[in-house]
């Protein structure tokens, strides 16, 4: 019997309603598999906590999250607190402190969920976007003076480290170098901004010569917008900076139908830290407590989250289910369906149950 140690953070919104139906399924597909368990530990962690504490976590939050083998996240973010405070204060800490500098995302167009791009149907859509997640524009390097007066300034540095870049520009050449299509788009902004991806772009040229059975181009980011959009078929792996690649990774999930579907892994390479991973549609207060999130981007999360514990099989018949499901039509209403987060949730568990394979 092979046990993994998880540590659940469902922190905000429908976060907790999503991440229960993650593990839900999880516990379901241990069952069918016969020899995979999850010891799973909760924490309270979130904007509940932060008004009652005055931070979003405990000071040695990451200490007792690192003799996990990874980590679930549901969303973070709340109306009554600044989103600055709610992000700074819980995920970002996880991301930098445990070094996940390659952040990974799928977006494939699923059966049964119909994309908003004309005529395209599974298969015409199939990326994977890897989004660097340690340095760029999110660094939190800058500063606010003379606050409140005419002459107020705030700075907001990007910054970009050869380490930084060519290690998740190797990540992304590995990972493209490991699709059928061995194709690789690198996003850049280097026409405007002359000296962070400049660096970005003859980095991306050095490290293309490991990969020679790798074919790659360059895109600007505001090109690839309409790339992404017109020309789909087009693309296959991406790598873009942390800002670029928040944005067009959003983009990526509306395309293929919802960001209700779309997946994130934040991984550390080098396995010295748990990775962490959570579904990319945020807290969603909108909806929150009625019942009806999309519990499939947790779903596919799981399976990102097994693929790198190693447990391809259980991956493989989770997404298999999750698939049968939405080409069954039990949908929650962001992709036209009229089913509750527990009744995907239910469909998804006896897919699993049914599976022969």
């Amino acid at each position: 019997m092979r046990s993994l140690k998880i540590a659940a953070i469902p922190a905000d919104g429908i976060g907790p309603e999503v991440i229960t139906a993650g593990l839900q399924v999880l516990e379901a597909l241990g069952q069918r598999m016969g020899d995979l368990s999850f010891d799973v530990t909760t924490f309270d962690w979130g904007s509940d906590y932060y008004k009652a504490n005055g931070t979003m976590m405990p000071e040695d939050g990451p200490e007792q999250l690192k003799g996990f083998d990874a980590i679930f996240f549901g969303a973070v973010g709340a109306p009554d607190v600044p989103d600055h405070i709610t992000l700074w204060g819980l995920r970002l800490p996880i991301c930098q402190g445990f070094d996940q500098y390659a952040n990974v995302r799928p977006t494939r167009i699923l059966p049964g969920i119909p994309s908003p791009l004309q005529g395209k149907k599974p298969g015409d859509l199939d990326w994977v976007i890897v989004r660097e997640n340690s340095e760029g524009e999110y660094s939190g390097a800058g500063g606010r003076v003379h606050r409140g007066l005419p002459e107020e300034v705030a700075t907001e540095v990007s910054i970009f480290t050869r380490a930084g870049v060519a290690r998740v520009m190797r990540y992304a050449f590995k990972l493209a170098q490991s699709r059928p299509r061995k194709l690789l788009t690198v996003v850049t902004k280097s026409n405007a901004q002359r000296h962070g991806m400049v660096l970005w772009d003859e980095i991306a040229a050095e490290v293309s010569q490991d990969f020679p059975d790798v074919t790659w181009d360059k895109m600007l980011v505001d090109a690839m917008t309409v790339r992404m959009t017109l020309k789909p078929e087009s693309l296959d792996t991406i790598v873009a900076t942390n800002l670029h690649a928040d944005i067009l990774s959003d983009l990526a999930g509306a395309l293929a139908g919802s960001i209700g579907v779309a997946p994130t892994a934040n991984i550390d390479p080098e396995r010295r830290f748990p990775s962490m991973f959570e579904p990319i549609h945020g807290s969603a207060f909108d909806i929150t407590g009625k019942g009806i999130a999309n519990p499939v981007a947790t779903f596919w999360t799981a399976c990102q989250m097994l693929d790198h514990l190693g447990e391809t099989e259980a991956s493989a018949r989770l997404m298999k289910a999750v698939e049968t499901v939405c080409a069954d039509g039990v949908l929650t209403p962001d992709v036209g369906g009229d089913a509750t987060t527990q009744q995907v949730t239910d469909a998804v568990i006896q897919a699993i149950h049914g599976s022969n394979e």
